[in-house]
């Protein structure tokens, strides 16, 4: 009888461990969450966009006159000025290049054999004017010596005051049609150097490299070579851009944002700038464009933007490593509170049209809707749901519902 109740009772305690053991395995677990601290503290909201720095004032050197310029930069030893990237310049006295003349050009065969028939009908005018010219001389001595016999027959009474007149008359005209032949002469060898000189063979037309035969272009402005638009020898047109001048410590940035970022920004909004490689440096934005511009973004979107102009606030030593065209990251504050209720985005979650979070309910999960206002990419200011202290769930999954019971994830 003892042995069989043994085994019973060993039975039942089998029985019993098997049992206890399905239930705990078949026992729901609570889910493992990330826990995060409803708190007050400072919140700001941000437009975040990429920027460049640019001198302020820029001042681009061009050519005055059709020529060819110079090398700008060149080895030593070579005559002409040598500018790099970096020198400075004194405003109305350094020379940024030279510029010589420009040769004249080639010309075709049939266009050469019309200048040089247009030059021989000019050295034909002009033996043509001149002929008359001889003739005119010739009657104009004529008429001198009939206007003095003019005179002498008229103090002996033996002409009439007439006559007289008359031979005065024709030595004026033949003085003024002289003059207006000879002017002729040298209007018509004036067209014909003009058709010799577009004769010219480029060939036989070398300049002299001696600086002190070319153009010099000094510089308008005080400050360094910022860019050497062109560095080669060339024949350019008048205007073309040769330098760029400005003073590097003379910075600003600019950055173009979303149009629906722009219109809340306000003229001295102050401004975080950091990515560029050195210790974020403060600004404040001192002109937002009135007019926006359609830009192209790098996943082919159509977005319109507005340019945006900042200020350093900080003194030039901060930043004094940045130059011209330089890339930096902007924050512009559009709003910020100093002791906001904030929540991090992560803990929010739609439910139905409005927000929600899961709160920790001693190890169980609670629903609560949550009214937000400002928020940024981290956290968002909560106006009504929440209270300081209390314990919200990290990036909820479907994993957790209302009820259900939830843990804290161990290192968090």
């Amino acid at each position: 009888m003892p042995a069989q109740w043994m085994k019973r009772i060993i039975g039942v305690a089998a029985l019993a461990g098997i049992a206890g053991g399905l239930a705990w395995f078949a026992w729901p677990r609570p889910v493992l969450v990330d826990l995060a601290t409803v708190a007050k503290g400072p919140v700001e909201v941000t437009a975040d966009d990429d920027g460049k720095t640019r001198v302020r004032h820029v001042y681009t050197v061009s050519a005055p006159i059709a020529g060819k310029v110079l090398r700008i930069s060149h080895p030593l030893g070579e005559q002409g000025p040598s500018l790099h990237v970096g020198d400075e310049v004194v405003a109305n006295q350094t020379i940024i290049a030279l510029m010589q003349p420009t040769l004249p050009g080639f010309i075709d065969v049939r266009s050469r054999d019309q200048l040089q028939a247009e030059v021989a009908a000019a050295d034909a005018a002009i033996q043509q004017q001149e002929a008359e010219v001889q003739r005119i001389g010739a009657a104009l001595d004529f008429s001198r010596t009939e206007f003095q016999r003019a005179q002498t027959l008229l103090r002996t009474q033996s002409t009439s005051a007439q006559a007289f007149d008359k031979a005065k008359f024709d030595v004026a005209t033949n003085e003024a049609a002289l003059a207006s032949a000879k002017a002729q002469v040298e209007m018509r060898r004036a067209v014909r150097t003009s058709l010799a000189a577009r004769l010219m063979d480029p060939a036989n037309a070398a300049l002299s490299a001696e600086p002190a035969c070319c153009v010099r272009v000094l510089a308008p402005a005080g400050g360094r070579v910022l860019k050497i638009i062109q560095d080669s020898e060339a024949t350019v047109l008048p205007g073309t851009a040769l330098v760029d001048i400005g003073n590097p410590l003379d910075l600003e940035v600019v950055a173009d944002l979303l149009s629906t970022d722009a219109v809340q920004i306000k003229v001295g909004a102050p401004v975080r700038i950091d990515g560029w490689g050195g210790q974020p440096i403060k600004g404040k934005v001192v002109r937002v464009d009135p007019a926006g511009f359609l830009k192209v973004s790098a996943l082919g979107i159509e977005e319109q933007r507005v340019r945006v102009t900042i200020d350093f606030v900080d003194p030039p030593e901060v930043w004094s490593q940045l130059g011209h065209d330089y890339r930096v990251v902007v924050h512009v504050t559009i709003w910020s509170a100093a002791d906001a209720l904030t929540v991090p985005i992560s803990a929010l979650f739609r439910k139905g049209d409005q927000w929600a979070v899961f709160t920790d309910d001693s190890g169980r999960a609670k629903t609560l809707p949550v009214q937000i206002g400002h928020r940024n990419n981290r956290t968002a200011e909560v106006l009504s749901g929440l209270a300081a202290g209390d314990r919200v769930v990290l990036h909820p999954s479907d994993r957790i519902a209302d009820g259900g019971r939830i843990a804290q994830r161990e290192g968090r």
